[in-house]
């Protein structure tokens, strides 16, 4: 037994995804095509822009030195929105690559970098005046980032965005913090419970794996409104390890959970035949503005990109389709287009999933944030 402990870890993410629905979370392990967002590679660039930045060597400026940090930073963050950029491109799955939304990680990046002079004790400062000697201070409390933890039988496991001391009005240490960094919106009261239990995860397994450990707290970094929100309460290690038990590798695929929530970002919809017997069943609602869609192509226009679909409502729980006289307009532009292009181009005939697209009317629009694929329902693990 002790040897399938490591056949799969916990993680916050893989944790809340079970917690969500053990389908989606299921799927999420099959080896799927995976699929980019914008938000989280913006997160991705702002995040290890942070961890280079920490890293600096400055040996060669002198510590009086200002007027160094604005471009340093902003090369920096420029090197990674690059290579996030060529990421993000490279992934089967991805919208449109959106290079405006620099102006906001590089205020994240800001924010980010104001709560750290507020925890060196460094108060407001601007960047353009922050010395070398004073960034020394700021990498001085700084005792790990991106750092991995992982428990000592291996099953759980976390990245911990930045591990600094927690110091007093004398500049001396008197913990640690562990902080996550969030580019994403701050909460407006208090953090919801699923935020909670990461930090908190994060807390409680650093605290197993440094038994002499000072006080440890757990902070989430907001870097949008630079405000920092400290998760308190019990450790969540012995429910952690309780999800771990449920969330061992199946052959057939665990139970999906439909709900709007959980079903709503789904990225997996395409080989998950249970949102759309819940939208049948009207457990899910179709959705308003933008919806998504199992057809088949009746019509398709590949210059002009205008296609007339058939829905395609579910028989049984397991992807089988019927035909149906429900018939709709759709006009493709952009990515969609090209993904229709390239499946009929294909000799592909059967089902086809539209992810998100923009109901006007009798008629459909789809475009960079669309998705077109193979309708593929996932019955069984194919993961080696």
């Amino acid at each position: 037994m002790e040897g399938d402990f490591t056949a799969h870890q916990l993680s916050p993410s893989s944790w809340n995804r079970y917690e969500e629905c053990p389908r989606k979370y299921w799927l999420s392990r099959q080896r799927l095509p995976r699929k980019a967002s914008m938000p989280a590679a913006m997160g991705t660039a702002v995040h290890n822009s942070v961890e280079d930045l920490c890293n600096l060597d400055l040996s060669d400026k002198d510590d009086s030195e200002i007027g160094w940090l604005p471009p340093t930073s902003k090369a920096v963050l420029d090197r990674h929105w690059a290579l996030e950029r060529d990421i993000f491109l490279a992934t089967p799955r991805h919208p449109r690559w959106k290079d405006e939304m620099i102006t906001k990680a590089h205020d994240g990046l800001v924010g980010a970098l104001n709560i750290l002079f507020s925890k060196s004790n460094m108060g407001k400062v601007g960047l353009s005046e922050v010395t070398v000697a004073q960034w020394k201070q700021v990498q001085s409390i700084v005792l790990s980032n991106e750092g991995t933890l992982v428990s000592e039988c291996g099953r759980l496991m976390g990245r911990l965005d930045l591990l600094v001391a927690d110091l007093d009005e004398n500049g001396d240490s008197k913990g640690w913090i562990v902080a996550d960094l969030k580019t994403g919106n701050p909460p407006k009261q208090k953090l919801n419970e699923k935020v909670s239990r990461q930090l908190r995860f994060y807390r409680d397994l650093l605290k197993e794996i440094n038994p002499d450990h000072p006080p440890v707290y757990a902070e989430g970094w907001y870097s949008s409104n630079q405000t920092v929100h400290r998760a308190d309460g019990p450790s969540v290690l012995d429910d952690a390890f309780a999800a771990w038990e449920g969330m061992r590798p199946t052959e057939k695929p665990l139970e999906g959970t439909p709900g709007d929530l959980q079903c709503g970002f789904c990225e997996w919809k395409a080989w998950c035949p249970t949102w759309w017997a819940a939208r049948r069943d009207g457990t899910l609602s179709p959705g308003s503005m933008f919806r998504d869609e199992v057809v088949r192509a009746v019509k398709f226009d590949p210059e002009s990109g205008a296609a007339l679909f058939e829905r395609m409502p579910p028989v049984g729980e397991d992807g089988e389709l019927a035909h149906s006289d429900h018939r709709f307009g759709a006009i493709l532009r952009d990515q969609a287009l090209d993904q229709m292009r390239e499946l009929m181009d294909s000799g592909y005939k059967d089902a086809i999933f539209l992810g998100s697209v923009r109901v006007d009317g009798k008629i459909v629009h789809l475009g960079d944030w669309c998705e077109v694929l193979p309708w593929t329902p996932l019955l069984k693990s194919i993961r080696e």
